[in-house]
């Protein structure tokens, strides 16, 4: 499977300063998003150390990696591994830095190996998967609304703990240790993923992302449409997305030629 992918980050129009952090790298078939946390430094200093071990130890200390869950696959373990050494630097810089205490990060990253893709999150950032027309959230907030929603439905859905969705129950680096989610799927031709913070997804509808990524016409075009769209209803927070499309090499040699077959 061949992956196109694009990504852009913004400070938002009420952020003087962007504690999100993201990496691709196409060739490696990686993605990193990361929303950093605790105050404007030790959150920018969170989410750049998390996003750049995970990186460092994905792509150069694969042989390193423990199995965290037999039943997944050796990428996704991989993945999980690189997460667990990504919250160690980041706990680690914390504990020897006064003006670090407390920081700490959500981060969210996916891996491809051929038409498998695994993916990680820790915290509240996101992973969506676009699929003949509709869209799909294939990570589990860990956050306090999530969580009580899920234990104690509202009339109204989990819209009824709003409230509390700035509550993490997860985060990368607070804690010596930490247990990322990890899942794993089968790619398809035409499939997109889009990986985002929840500056994007909270001023953004699902519905609203999955129209833009239909309509973008290529995936760098989609990462700016999502961010302008987050910034024109209010972009009250750091906006960060990464959308990666999915082709056989020899079909569909380009976006529209494809995303046509869901236009209205």
């Amino acid at each position: 499977m061949f992956l196109t992918i694009g990504g852009k980050t913004d400070s938002g129009r009420m952020r003087a300063g962007n504690e999100d952090r993201i990496y691709f790298s196409p060739r490696a078939g990686l993605a990193v998003v990361a929303d950093g946390m605790g105050g404007h430094a030790a959150g920018e200093t969170a989410s750049r150390l998390a996003v750049g071990a995970l990186r460092d130890h994905y792509l150069k200390d694969a042989q390193k990696n423990e199995t965290l869950d037999a039943s997944r696959s050796e990428t996704t373990n991989r993945l999980g591994a690189a997460i667990g050494l990504a919250n160690r630097a980041v706990y680690e810089a914390a504990q020897n830095a006064a003006e670090l205490k407390g920081m700490g990060t959500t981060i969210a990253a996916a891996a491809l190996d051929g038409n498998q893709l695994s993916f990680a999150h820790v915290g509240d950032s996101r992973i969506y998967l676009v699929r003949s027309g509709s869209i799909t959230q294939l990570t589990e907030d860990h956050s306090l609304a999530s969580k009580l929603s899920a234990n104690r439905p509202t009339a109204s859905g989990r819209a009824g703990y709003d409230g509390m969705n700035h509550i993490l129950t997860r985060a990368l680096g607070t804690e010596p240790a930490v247990r990322a989610d990890l899942g794993e799927l089968t790619v398809l031709q035409g499939d997109l993923l889009i990986l985002c913070t929840d500056g994007l997804y909270n001023m953004v509808s699902e519905e609203e992302i999955l129209e833009i990524v239909i309509r973008a016409g290529n995936v760098h075009a989609a990462c700016e449409i999502l961010v302008d769209a987050a910034n024109d209803n209010g972009g009250l927070d750091n906006i960060s997305v990464i959308v990666g499309f999915f082709r056989e090499r020899k079909w569909y040699p380009s976006w529209s030629k494809f995303m046509n077959a869901f236009r209205g």
